[in-house]
């Protein structure tokens, strides 16, 4: 039975629920750079319901415990490291993940052309971003709810931490959506942040861990240059205006 008196409780809701953060913002990159090909209110309505699912995969993930720990058991084996359903997840959605930021940051660099697009296409687009978000959510729970189960004991804890989480990642990448719009040459950025993130996902799948700190870290630093041309950008523009 879960004692809201208990302090244990309340220290691994709050330790799970900042792991979960962090884990999920790998999810809200790529949420908020893909969403960015469609017109704003269509985006807004992907990003809801990208979220959406990755909330609902989540908790249904958490329901079938079972299943979870079974996707660590041993498959096979193969040049002396074992592999298990959860290493070929991470490979086949980090594969992913890089073939995706490989082909945006391609369009973005060689500079072709989106052009308008009819109703048509953006109904389509949307459907396949969608199915697109569904893949990586799925690729990402994975990885948080076999976390979740390694670090809290009770079910309920770890939906109400997942809440959070998702509910944190709603406004994170709205937020992150809006800045990419108003500031595209970070689009690069992201995409880059997707492609290293796939590799991650992809050595940890072939069990060469590489700690998520180094990640971030990179991550960190980067988004912090960024800031700074775009402060440098920004100032050079208003010089511009107040000396014609």
């Amino acid at each position: 039975m879960l004692l809201l008196s208990d302090p244990t409780v309340w220290a691994s809701f709050a330790t799970l629920t900042v792991m979960e953060i962090v884990l999920g913002i790998d999810n809200i990159v790529f949420i908020s750079v893909i969403i960015n090909r469609l017109p704003a209110e269509r985006a807004e309505l992907a990003r809801k319901l990208g979220l959406a699912m990755a909330l609902i995969f989540r908790i249904l993930l958490l329901f079938v415990l079972t299943w979870i720990i079974g996707l660590k058991a041993e498959l096979f084996t193969l040049f002396n490291h074992s592999y298990s359903w959860r290493d070929l997840i991470l490979i086949v959605g980090g594969a992913f993940l890089i073939y995706k930021a490989t082909s945006e940051i391609h369009m973005a660099v060689e500079g072709e052309a989106e052009g308008k697009m009819t109703p048509g296409m953006v109904s389509a687009t949307f459907a396949a971003i969608v199915g697109q978000i569904a893949i990586v959510d799925m690729v990402f729970s994975i990885d948080s709810i076999v976390t979740a189960i390694g670090m809290a004991e009770h079910v309920q804890v770890m939906i109400c931490a997942v809440i959070v989480a998702v509910g944190v990642m709603y406004f994170a990448s709205g937020a992150i959506s809006r800045f990419i719009r108003r500031h595209p040459t970070t689009k690069v950025l992201a995409l880059a942040f997707l492609l290293l993130i796939g590799v991650s996902l992809v050595a940890d799948g072939f069990g060469l861990h590489i700690p998520r700190g180094y990640i971030y870290a990179a991550m960190a630093f980067s988004v912090l240059v960024e800031t700074l041309n775009i402060a440098a950008g920004s100032a050079r523009k208003r010089n511009r205006k107040s000396n014609p």
